[in-house]
């Protein structure tokens, strides 16, 4: 995708060189230990599996673990049968593909299993493992696909819910400081993190006047003395530490360390060229932020402005 903000660039290769692709999960099932034992030696190379003996123990591995790609199955075990176990999975990892292995004929169940969307392919026993593996492939890219349309319209709804935020909390406020307070909120939770704050700005110096919000507690303010704020509101650009620890320039600040932050975005609120505000969104993990993501927030941050701008002419007007 072509950028449409040219600043975004930068930001954009620093997110992406912390984006090494990993195994996908697999979990296989199987109340054989020869078993459980051919099919890790089959697919370790290509995933992380994971195993277990039974259906119970399964659930346990899942409820540890959470979603995987994949999951094949024996069908025939003590305690709970495939189909059942299978079942189990489907309302907490509806995009996990599921492959059920049978050595016997059990139409009934298979044809229940497949018709209602639990199992996505069976295979009889002995398997040919050319087969299994061309299965299990087409079954990996199947799980991505669905994973990435669920993520992209999860992003699409709050997205929409973030601008519907903004907008409706500008035209309920009679003054900027009370919109401060919700628009972190809003952008906290939009975006995942564990802190924000929004803090108005006069020329280059932070005013007092701020809204935060903070996922499990509050927030510390400690923006007035953080080098990529002061560069912020001097380049009125966006800044971005993606991961504190290995960036020269921040490891050694003192309040990253002391919070707990490990990656830091802060995006200047302008107007004509002049910084209003800063938004500053905060993660105790290195940052995961996509490029659309990226552009979400910088549009986000002119509407911001746009109400900063109306609150306080309301607030004057007043």
């Amino acid at each position: 995708m072509e950028n449409v903000i040219p600043e975004l660039d930068s930001i954009s290769r620093k997110l992406m060189s912390m984006d090494r692709p990993k195994k996908p999960k697999m979990l296989v099932v199987d109340d054989e230990p020869d078993n459980l034992d051919l099919l890790y030696r089959t697919f370790r190379r290509d995933f992380q599996v994971l195993r277990a003996e039974s259906g119970v123990r399964a659930l346990e591995v899942l409820a540890s673990e959470g979603e995987v790609a994949v999951i094949i199955s024996d069908q025939r075990m003590p305690e709970m049968k495939g189909t059942e176990f299978l079942s189990r999975t489907v309302p907490q990892f509806p995009n996990t593909m599921r492959i059920i292995l049978t050595g016997f004929t059990d139409v009934e169940d298979l044809v229940e299993a497949i018709n209602s969307g639990q199992v996505y392919k069976y295979i009889t026993k002995p398997w040919d493992p050319n087969e299994l593996k061309a299965v299990v492939q087409r079954a990996a890219e199947t799980y991505e696909l669905l994973k990435q349309r669920t993520e992209e319209l999860h992003r699409a709804q709050a997205q929409t819910a973030l601008l519907y935020t903004i907008v409706q909390v500008s035209r309920e406020s009679s003054g900027t400081e009370e919109i401060l307070t919700p628009l972190a909120e809003a952008f906290g939770k939009n975006f995942d993190a564990d802190g924000c704050i929004l803090q108005l700005v006069q020329g280059t110096s932070l005013l007092a006047t701020q809204g935060t919000y903070g996922k499990t507690q509050g927030v510390e303010n400690w923006l007035a003395k953080d080098p990529l704020a002061a560069e912020a509101i001097a380049s009125s650009s966006m800044q971005v530490s993606v991961n504190v620890a290995a960036d020269s320039a921040l490891a050694e600040v003192e309040h990253y360390a002391a919070t707990g932050t490990q990656a830091h975005l802060i995006i200047p609120i302008t107007h004509d060229d002049r910084v209003l505000a800063v938004l500053s969104l905060q993660w105790k993990q290195p940052c995961r932020l996509r490029e659309d993501e990226l552009t979400s927030i910088h549009l986000s941050a002119q509407l911001v402005a746009l109400a900063l701008i109306c609150t306080h002419n309301v607030q004057a007007v007043g």
